[in-house]
């Protein structure tokens, strides 16, 4: 802790778009202090307001800086060095990884904050269902070591998780996102040449954030995400065969039970939420719920920011609970 009193910040990987929205949430943060960032490529350059420049460190020099809380915003496959070096010297560092690294660890936490509580003084659901509970508020609450869930699987969680025990088949989700998450090194799929005009469809078997919904969520799905040419935010359509016949007011019930009281996530049952309504904000919104005339299958939108709910707020989120902050500390605007 620095001598302000507030929490020391080590961020690896600050060169991509998700590194720096959280070095701009960080910089006015009451209880945090970016300590240093880390990238290669913009080691020299100054950090847009704080008190310090981008540096190129190594794992050994990342675990030697004692940070309180250490961000690791590196692709995936990067961040064991940097977390075995850390756990050696100092275990008590709290690790926020956004890569999918950790997202499968069961020594790790699950860092969607809305799934198990529906809000700070409901019971958690997860143990009335028998489920997993590496996830929720009250294991981020004592967690070193939080996983960040993708920015995908976090609009499908978010759609799918009123529902978990009402499942009858395998849930369908059509995803579709600004090329900002495909992030900086040059691809197809944010070439805005070949977007122009266009939609790319990738990854329609086995992707990451299909198995990451899968194993949290406790059942499988099938997931199909493309690109388009807008920069940042994304739309989910999940279509969700039900066990057994529902009525649209016991849908809504449910929705509003899992969601009541939370601070980041809308729900709209009046029209599907649009990509407009939530980019450059911290909100998630649920809505455009559409129930078969058998009521045996439900069609739900969700949509967020990749780079904000998906991605760099959801990680203030976590480390405002595991540090014993207001959740919503840093997010108001």
């Amino acid at each position: 802790m620095s001598a302000t009193g507030k929490k020391q910040v080590g961020l690896v990987g600050a060169r991509g778009y998700v590194g720096q929205e959280l070095i701009r949430l960080l910089a006015p943060h009451p209880g945090f202090e970016v300590a240093f960032a880390s990238s290669r490529a913009l080691a020299g350059q100054r950090l847009e307001g704080c008190a310090c420049s981008f540096e190129n460190l190594d794992a050994e020099a990342v675990a030697y800086r004692s940070a309180d809380i250490l961000v690791l915003a590196l692709p995936n496959d990067l961040s064991a060095p940097f977390v075995d070096a850390v756990h050696a010297k100092r275990p008590e560092t709290i690790i926020i990884d956004l890569s999918g690294d950790h997202r499968f660890d069961g020594d790790w936490v699950y860092g969607l904050p809305e799934l198990a509580c529906s809000n700070e003084a409901s019971p958690c659901l997860g143990v009335e269902l028998g489920l997993s509970q590496d996830f929720g508020r009250s294991s981020i609450k004592t967690a070193t070591r939080i996983a960040n869930p993708g920015c995908y699987a976090t609009a499908m969680m978010l759609a799918l998780w009123p529902m978990r025990d009402r499942i009858g088949g395998t849930p369908s989700c059509f995803g579709v996102s600004g090329y900002s998450g495909a992030g900086t090194s040059p691809s197809r799929k944010n070439d805005l040449a070949i977007l122009k005009d266009n939609l790319i469809p990738y990854a329609l078997k086995g992707h990451l954030h299909e198995k990451e919904v899968g194993r949290h969520l406790g059942h499988p799905i099938s997931f199909s995400p493309h690109v388009a040419a807008f920069f940042r935010g994304l739309s989910v359509t999940t279509h969700i065969p039900l066990a057994s016949h529902m009525t649209m007011a016991q849908v809504m019930t449910d929705y509003e039970a899992a969601y009541r009281g939370e601070k980041f996530v809308n729900l709209n049952f009046d029209a599907p939420p649009e990509i407009s309504c939530v980019r450059n904000t911290h909100m998630a919104q649920v809505g455009g719920l559409t129930l078969a005339e058998d009521g045996m299958s439900l069609a739900v939108v969700s949509v967020i920011d990749n780079l904000l709910k998906g991605a760099a707020s959801q990680a203030l989120q976590n480390m405002n609970l595991a540090c014993g902050y207001l959740e919503g500390t840093g997010l108001e605007n």
